[in-house]
């Protein structure tokens, strides 16, 4: 499987992901189909952690809204690891709750940030997958 986002939206994610830190960011990634990232949507780590996230349910919903009034689809959600790598930590795991939607993860902890992307079914990473 491979998972195309727009550099818009990976700016977007980057640059909120950079401001942030060193708490967590997140957000959802929104797209045309399940198969292309158009839109960063930024949420609030309400958790304002620095090893995990919690999403602010009112923001959670507006989201839904906002991708059902623009005919887009929540191809996954994003959060920063600020000093970790991108791979899910066993809470991201634990966590990951809809086997529908990809997890995706940004890494600052090196001089390059990486990101990737996983299918998480559960409890289990099923997949890591592209990005193109």
């Amino acid at each position: 499987m491979k998972i195309s986002i727009s550099e818009s939206a990976y700016q977007s994610l980057l640059e909120q992901a950079q401001k942030e830190a060193p708490v967590e960011s997140c957000g959802y990634l929104l797209g045309t189909d399940r198969m292309t990232v158009t839109e960063n949507y930024p949420m609030t780590n309400i958790d304002h952690s620095e090893e995990h996230f919690s999403f602010d349910p009112k923001e959670q919903f507006a989201a839904v809204k906002y991708a059902r009034q623009h005919g887009l689809v929540i191809v996954g959600n994003w959060h920063s690891h600020p000093a970790s790598p991108s791979r899910p930590s066993a809470e991201d795991i634990r966590l990951a709750f809809d086997p529908n939607i990809l997890y995706f993860i940004l890494s600052l902890a090196d001089e390059k940030p990486v990101f990737n992307a996983f299918s998480i079914v559960g409890g289990e990473v099923k997949e890591k997958v592209q990005l193109r």
